[in-house]
């Protein structure tokens, strides 16, 4: 075994310490299984001091290294190259404290997202933030990824909700970000919103305090079904037009109704509809009860086909089911899936969706769309097979096409899931030389030597040699002969 490993071993404990090919088989990729790449060693630290140690050692060595959650980034942001060692934070997942007068808790990185409610949800409080993976992903990983979710078009996203951090800074220093008193002293930099998103480049947060939100008294919940994907678009603007600010606003198509209503998070959803919406309403009783029969107008106004309301915790445990499961029923549809994650104007959604059809059928790849309508953030989703070479390249080359037509209308190219490897040539359809040399400057503050998760966010020379080589292949297996 190499001095590194024995030096771990030393640290942590031969269990702590993976270095077995096959064992390191299940950290080769994140959600988004196009890059793969198995890291030199996974290291799985329990505390603070232990998360110091692993990085001092690797500093002192020049050994890259790569922090991970739970591996459901979308965008290969935890994916490790092969001379890199992963830090798994998997088995620091203690909620520290919660604070029921201030309203917040201290949680380390590897607590899972639903979890913390879980634990709060006795007190009358819960964490808003509530990416559909919420039931596995980790809130270390929501804070790198600056993640979003259902309720984000209400409560915000991650950066709204944490208020300071432990960091492990790449050098193996600690620092302490923000403070669980909220705003910072005027004029002071935010460097908790400035981490929030950095996706495990600018260091490694081990503790992390968030804003806990008290339970609203009343909440109700719509779904609306609807013949056209323009109906359902256009409900959405007439509801926020009127200044209804709905917890939730969510659009499932046709595809992904089917697919979910043939797996086991089967919600109810009509077979028939071209498009299903859902909305979700909390607040005091009388102003939940005036907003649903203001939203129950503007369906039946678009000519909703059938407009259900749960107004219990069961139906809307049923209601939710099928968007909550709508990732995992893709897996009935193809062996991998890429799921996408542009924006565009709420004003522009039709048009977008569109758009993002005809890129499909030229392409010959099977889409399916769930989305988070209420802010433009939509997850087109490709059904492919990663063993197929030319279906994985006119998957990738569908995507490039469905990122820039988002930036074309005005939108961008990632809303929550980040840049990752995945994006590393996207980056560019929205940001000059000029902003990416400011955004260098900023991750070199954090990262000077820049072997805290190398090769993501920012195109590079040094960026993954994997990644480079995509856009030959792409057009190798497109277009075999070269011909124009």
């Amino acid at each position: 075994m190499p001095a590194l490993e024995r030096e771990l071993e030393r640290l942590l404990g031969e269990r702590a310490v993976l270095t077995a090919p096959d064992a390191l088989l299940a950290w080769e990729c994140d959600g988004f299984t196009v890059h793969k790449s198995r890291p030199r060693a996974v290291v799985l630290p329990n505390s603070t001091a232990q998360v110091q140690a692993v990085v001092r050692l690797l500093h002192a060595a020049a050994v890259p290294f790569v922090p991970r959650g739970a591996g459901t980034c979308l965008s290969g942001g935890p994916t490790a190259g092969a001379d890199a060692v992963v830090i798994d934070l998997a088995r620091m997942r203690q909620v520290l404290h919660v604070s029921t007068e201030d309203l917040y808790a201290v949680v380390q990185p590897g607590v899972v997202n639903l979890d913390l409610t879980t634990a709060v949800h006795h007190l009358g409080l819960h964490y808003a933030p509530d990416p559909s993976s919420q039931s596995v992903c980790t809130i270390g990983g929501n804070f790198a990824e600056n993640s979003g979710g259902p309720h984000c078009f209400k409560y915000g996203m991650t950066v709204d909700h944490v208020l300071g951090a432990v960091i492990v800074l790449p050098d193996g220093a600690l620092c302490r970000l923000g403070d669980p008193a909220g705003a910072r002293l005027p004029g002071a930099l935010d460097l908790t919103a400035v981490f929030c998103g950095s996706e495990g480049t600018f260091g490694i947060a081990t503790e992390i305090t968030v804003r806990l939100c008290r339970d609203q008294r009343a909440v109700r919940t719509l779904l609306g079904a609807f013949a056209t994907m323009t109906a359902a678009c256009r409900t959405v603007s007439d509801i926020v037009a009127a200044g209804l600010v709905p917890a939730a606003l969510e659009i499932l198509d046709q595809a992904t109704i089917r697919a979910v209503e043939a797996s086991v998070y089967r919600a109810g959803y009509p077979a028939d509809a071209a498009a299903v919406l859902l909305v979700e309403l909390d607040g005091p009783d009388d102003v939940v009860a005036e907003e649903a029969a203001e939203v129950r107008a503007f369906m039946q106004q678009n000519g909703g086909l059938r407009i259900e309301e749960a107004t219990d915790a069961a139906e809307r445990k049923r209601l939710w089911k099928g968007r909550k499961g709508a990732f995992g029923a893709m897996g009935r549809l193809n062996t991998d899936l890429y799921v996408l994650d542009g924006v565009v104007p709420r004003t522009r959604l039709e048009e977008a969706l569109v758009g993002i059809s005809a890129i499909g059928q030229k392409h010959g790849v099977l889409l399916t769309n769930v989305f988070h309508a209420g802010d433009g953030n939509l997850h087109p989703n490709i059904s492919y097979d990663g063993r197929d070479a030319a279906m994985t390249a006119r998957t990738v080359a569908a995507g490039h096409e469905i990122l820039q037509l988002c930036v074309d209308l005005g939108g961008s190219v990632s809303g929550e899931h980040g840049i990752g490897t995945e994006k590393l040539d996207h980056v560019r359809m929205m940001y000059g030389d000029a902003d990416l040399d400011v955004m260098a400057r900023v991750r070199a503050a954090w990262n000077p030597d820049g072997r805290c998760n190398p090769g993501k966010v920012l195109p590079s020379r040094n960026a993954c040699a994997e990644v480079a080589k995509w856009p030959q292949m792409i057009a190798k297996v497109l277009d075999p002969e070269g011909g124009a």
